[in-house]
């Protein structure tokens, strides 16, 4: 009896319900009911949002994920379908690719031949970035390219005091104007020949595009000579001139160090060899000290830390901080068979990449509060020499290694990369209080460089020849950069710039969205009609326009 009384309350009030939602449904305007609506309603408040940049970009994308999925006019595949999409993929590849170039330095290398062949002429660094950058482009992904090349911007604008906003954007010009060198270098150029073929047409050549990509290049080079001079406002050149940045020459200059840097080869008559640095106690004794060295491995030069337990070899390079005169130094190198090297450069300033300085300070409770340096066993902790000390901004100049740390001490210390780097995180009776702006072109893998050439080589050899998926060619790339060390676990996830992944994946649902309601259909049906009876040039002309328009929100690829 009960239940039946139940049945009948459910069932009026789902009539009242309906009844309700009808009258509702009446009051609102008809065309707020169209899921359209609300999709042309989104992509303008998006666009609104980005021009106003109050939101950042990433978080926009978030909000258009959640209100399509809300709303019911995607689903929750459709919505996240840009998490499985090869090209988003591809673009976080080409990330830790980047960030491979950069570890072993040969992104900073290219930036250096770029400057070199351009000497001080801003007109030729643009000149030839750009011609760079659409002639790799025309091979790969123009999206990974810029990634790769942004480092390399960077160190150009660092070197030549100028802002990077007059690059960057010749930089991004390129890599757009470089998808249409080749027929492989844009998702659009496959997905249009793609579509001739399979309407019975010829497909299109691998260099069908070249003639447009070559004219276009030419007036965007042009044009970019130009417009550099309204990208720069002076703002950071001010602000590096109220703040200034330390560098390698200043720490020089500093403390003093001018004159005291010395390279030598240890002759395999030596008496260094098969020793360690230890057992042959150069500082206190005869005032060598060593601060890293280069050892030829395979065919590779590289730059090891110069650690109290390091056994020497003939050949080895030494890089050294003495304290003495230049005859007392020719009279120690004829004593132990050392043949000295003329040094480029100031006070190792030559070798920024790979060998470093920092100013560091003591903690208030360690242990070596109190002690000599020269007890401090410096360098069989952390593989680095002590150069420098200043007390109450007082430099200390006599026998440092006899001086006992006080609270409030700056040390200057120096040795390879990778140590002072280790040491900043790892010890417990230091801290890093300054590093020099050298500190950011660290190449830390510069020993893997050929290795990181051949996985480039590799993928985009993998790329133009079609043989695997261009995903998979960059997958491949990386996997090879990790096998060789040219990378990191930790620095390969840390290359990837999440927000711009979210960007992509959040603005991707519109084309499925204006697809799947109709939006796309309506559009072509519109222009049929008003172009009818208009020139094919002028629908060819209202076609690039429209493409152009749309493809400026959404994925130009969907469009």
């Amino acid at each position: 009896m009960w239940g039946r009384a139940l049945l009948h309350i459910i069932l009026i009030l789902g009539v009242v319900n309906s009844i309700m939602l009808q009258s509702v449904l009446n009051i609102i305007p008809q065309f707020l009911q169209q899921p359209l609506f609300w999709v042309l309603a989104l992509l303008f408040f998006s666009i609104w949002q980005f021009i106003r940049n109050k939101l950042r970009m990433d978080i926009v994308a978030l909000l258009v994920i959640t209100f399509f999925s809300l709303t019911g006019i995607l689903s929750v595949n459709e919505v996240f379908a840009g998490l499985s999409d090869p090209n988003v993929i591809l673009i976080a590849l080409l990330f830790i690719v980047g960030e491979g170039l950069v570890r072993t330095g040969i992104a900073y290398q290219v930036s250096e031949w770029l400057m070199r062949v351009a000497g001080a002429s801003e007109v030729k660094v643009l000149i030839l970035l750009m011609l760079s950058i659409a002639g790799l482009g025309s091979f790969m992904s123009s999206t990974g390219i810029v990634a790769i090349f942004i480092p390399v911007v960077l160190a150009i604008c660092s070197g030549m005091h100028i802002s990077p906003k007059r690059l960057m954007m010749p930089l991004s010009v390129a890599g757009l104007i470089s998808g249409m060198m080749t027929l492989i270098a844009t998702p659009p150029n496959l997905v249009a020949h793609s579509e001739l073929v399979k309407a019975g047409f010829d497909g299109f050549s691998f260099f069908s595009f070249t003639p447009i990509g070559l004219a276009v290049l030419v007036l965007g080079i042009g044009y970019m000579l130009i417009a550099r001079h309204w990208l720069d406002n002076g703002e950071k050149l001010a602000s590096e001139e109220q703040n200034p940045i330390s560098t390698m020459k200043g720490f020089i200059e500093e403390y003093q160090l001018a004159g005291r840097a010395k390279m030598v080869v240890i002759s395999p008559e030596s008496s260094f060899v098969g020793k360690t640095i230890n057992e042959l106690n150069l500082r206190s004794q005869y005032g060598l000290n060593i601060i890293a060295i280069q050892r030829v491995k395979r065919l590779r030069s590289l730059s090891i830390a110069a650690y109290a337990n390091e056994t020497l070899q003939a050949k080895d390079v030494l890089l050294m901080d003495i304290d003495m005169s230049e005859a007392d130094f020719n009279a120690r190198c004829d004593e132990f068979s050392l043949k000295a090297i003329e040094l480029k450069g100031e006070y190792f300033s030559d070798h920024a990449k790979s060998v470093g300085m920092a100013e560091i300070s003591i903690m208030p409770e360690a242990e070596s509060l109190g002690k000599e340096i020269g007890k401090l066993k410096f360098r069989a902790k952390y593989g680095l020499s002590i150069v420098g000390v200043k007390r109450d901004g007082e430099l200390l100049q006599d026998n440092i290694i006899h001086t006992e740390l006080k609270l409030g001490d700056i040390l200057l210390v120096m040795g390879v990369w990778n140590q002072i780097i280790e040491m900043g995180n790892k010890s417990r009776d230091f801290f890093l209080l300054n590093t020099p702006e050298e500190s950011k072109h660290v190449a830390p893998a510069m020993s893997q460089a050929p290795h990181a050439l051949l996985a480039v080589a590799t993928m985009v050899f993998l790329m133009i020849t079609g043989v695997v998926p261009n995903v998979i060619a960059a997958l491949i790339a990386c996997l090879m950069l990790g096998k060789f060390r040219c990378i990191t676990m930790k620095s390969a996830y840390q290359s990837v710039h999440l927000p711009s992944i979210i960007l992509i994946v959040g603005m991707m649902p519109f084309s499925i969205a204006l697809q799947k309601t109709g939006g796309v259909d309506l559009v072509v049906k519109y222009l049929l009609h008003i172009m009818q009876d208009l020139a094919i040039h002028f629908v060819l002309v209202a076609l690039f326009v429209f493409t152009s328009i749309v493809g400026a929100f959404i994925s130009n690829t969907g469009t």
